[in-house]
């Protein structure tokens, strides 16, 4: 199991197709009613999540992770300071997501208190004037889910959409926007594009802790929601592909003027003279099929937070002197619109950023980031790509799969004892573009 973001990180080496819609005014100013959030995750910021994949995962051995997730951020008791969090930085929607594994802990048992929980959520999320954004699936799947096989399962599509269908009769009424799965289009396919001199051990110990947890429950095969080893990448990436259409219409079926989209985990693939064929294949490989799904959505969502750049023989190295993030990697401000003109341009639909930021423990590099990137966001919509919005993963530094705690995103810090949230400077510096609505 590995984080899709952290694994952009840690594999990124350091032209775009154009929009086609109405451009946009010039000057700083986003639109008016734009989208300005920041986003957690279920499983990286509740705790104790101990129905999940995940957690049966965490806890087995061998296992590939560096530490449990824990309590987290105990978010599951302090989601009222998060959303306080969250306004007080002058933003106006938040993303985060349901945990499947809480709502339907056992197959066909949905639980109506944690429905309810969530309900509390979204509705907290109204009466302090933010847009409530909504995964239905961030990663993690009920371990029984799992137990059957995960995504490989024929008839996986059919189980999500149930699911989708009890949560959005009880939930859909205040979400403001819907996604329906977190950065699917990496599943089944990470072994294929690690590097060499990493992905074979990941493999093999991703694999070798999948099958402790299906000696543990006795089980053939215990696929997880964010696995590494995928046994047939093909049929976990079409079960995938059926599942987000599944969902989407379980969704739309409860409240059709509910906006559903899918996000996806996307680098900026750009080609240096002679790097034009590695680059589309790599775009047509990641990224492509999924767009062309999201073509039936209400919005794409797009997570950046890197590039690469495609030589005539593969990628080639970040430029001397780059700024660097926490995995020893480029932090590229463009690497952001030059993701989203390209989703637009294939999928056709509006897009909303549901991921951007950056892993370090020097929070000058996020303060940096946040404004040369939207500067150069905003260029991409005045040259006519529709974007809604702009959400910052992550709102606190959080549980970050394999590789636990260390890895720092947060626009706060965390303390994992008190549980106390701290603003870093980068807060102000967010806080005053989303108040002026402008960089």
């Amino acid at each position: 199991m590995i984080d899709r973001r952290t694994f952009i990180a840690a594999t990124a080496a350091t032209a775009a197709a154009p929009g086609v819609a109405a451009p946009l005014r010039s000057g700083g100013a986003f639109p008016e009613g734009f989208l300005w959030g920041a986003a957690t995750a279920a499983h990286q910021v509740e705790g104790n999540n101990v129905n999940s994949d995940c957690w049966a995962l965490e806890h087995v051995t061998p296992t590939v992770f560096a530490e449990p997730s824990g309590d987290a951020a105990n978010s599951f008791q302090l989601w009222p300071t998060d959303l306080d969090l969250v306004r007080n930085m002058g933003l106006n929607s938040y993303r985060f997501s349901l945990e499947w594994a809480r709502i339907e802990p056992e197959p066909g048992a949905f639980s109506t208190a944690m429905l309810d929980h969530y309900k509390a959520m979204i509705e907290g999320c109204r009466a302090r004037g933010l847009t409530p954004m909504v995964t239905f699936n961030h990663f993690t799947t009920p371990r029984w889910f799992a137990a059957r096989g995960g995504w490989t399962a024929a008839d996986s599509p059919q189980l999500f959409a149930r699911y989708c269908e009890r949560a959005a009769r009880h939930l859909a009424g205040s979400i403001g926007y819907a996604t329906t799965l977190n950065e699917p289009n990496l599943a089944g396919l990470l072994q294929e594009v690690l590097p060499p001199t990493i992905g074979p051990r990941l493999v093999a110990v991703d694999k070798a802790m999948s099958e402790a947890a299906a000696r543990k429950f006795d089980v053939p095969l215990f696929y997880a929601g964010n696995g590494l080893y995928a046994p047939d990448p093909a049929v976990v990436r079409r079960n995938l592909l059926a599942g987000h259409a599944a969902g989407r219409a379980a969704i739309k079926a409860v409240r059709g003027d509910l906006p559903v989209g899918v996000s996806l985990a996307m680098l900026d693939e750009q080609a240096a003279p002679g790097g034009e064929r590695l680059r589309d294949a790599a775009r047509e490989r990641l990224y492509a099929p999924w767009l062309r799904a999201a073509r039936g959505d209400e919005f794409v969502g797009v997570q950046n937070y890197e590039r690469n750049v495609w030589g005539p023989a593969g990628k080639l190295p970040a430029p001397a002197g780059a700024v660097r993030n926490y995995a020893g990697n480029e932090v590229y401000a463009g690497s952001l619109a030059g993701t989203v003109r390209y989703a637009h341009s294939v999928a056709g639909v509006p897009v909303i950023v549901t991921e951007h930021g950056v892993g370090t423990d020097d929070d000058r590099v996020r303060a940096a980031l946040i404004p040369a990137a939207l500067a150069e966001l905003r260029k991409a919509m005045a040259g006519g790509v529709p974007v809604k919005g702009y959400v910052h993963w992550s709102l606190v530094d959080n549980f970050e799969w394999v590789f636990g705690y260390k890895p720092k995103f947060g626009l706060h810090s965390l303390d994992r004892t008190t549980f106390k949230r701290t603003p870093k400077p980068s807060v102000s510096v967010y806080s005053a573009i989303a108040r002026r609505n402008a960089v």
